[in-house]
C-alpha cells in the first residue's frame, strides 16, 4: 500500500508544505544549531542525580546483610557526587538566568 501510495497518488509540492513546523509554530532555530554549554551542565547534573537513585535503594535494602563495607563504600560513592555537585555549582549551572 504505501508503494502504491507514493507511485499513485499526489504529488503537489510547494514550499509551504516542505518547510519544517514545531507545534504549528515557526521554527526558531535549525537542527544543526549547537547547543550551549549550559545545557550540557544541566544534562551532567540530571544525571548525576538520577544514578545516584538508582544506586541508593538496593543498596538500603541489603545495608543490614553488607555491613561495615556497604557504609564506607556509600560514603566513597556520596563524596563523588558530591565533587560532581561542586563542579557543576562552581560552573554556574544552578543559576537561572
Amino acid at each position: 500500500m504505501w508503494i502504491l501510495g507514493a507511485i499513485l497518488g499526489p504529488k503537489n509540492r510547494s514550499a509551504i508544505k516542505q518547510e519544517p513546523f514545531e507545534c504549528g509554530l515557526e521554527p526558531f532555530a535549525t537542527p544543526g544549531d549547537r547547543f550551549g554549554v549550559k545545557f550540557y551542565l544541566i544534562a551532567i547534573l540530571f544525571v548525576v542525580f538520577d544514578i545516584d537513585l538508582a544506586f541508593f535503594f538496593p543498596w538500603a535494602v541489603v545495608f543490614r546483610e553488607i555491613g561495615a563495607t556497604a557504609l564506607y563504600s556509600m560514603i566513597v560513592f556520596v563524596g563523588l557526587l558530591a565533587v560532581a555537585l561542586w563542579y557543576v555549582w562552581k560552573k554556574g549551572a544552578l543559576r537561572w538566568e
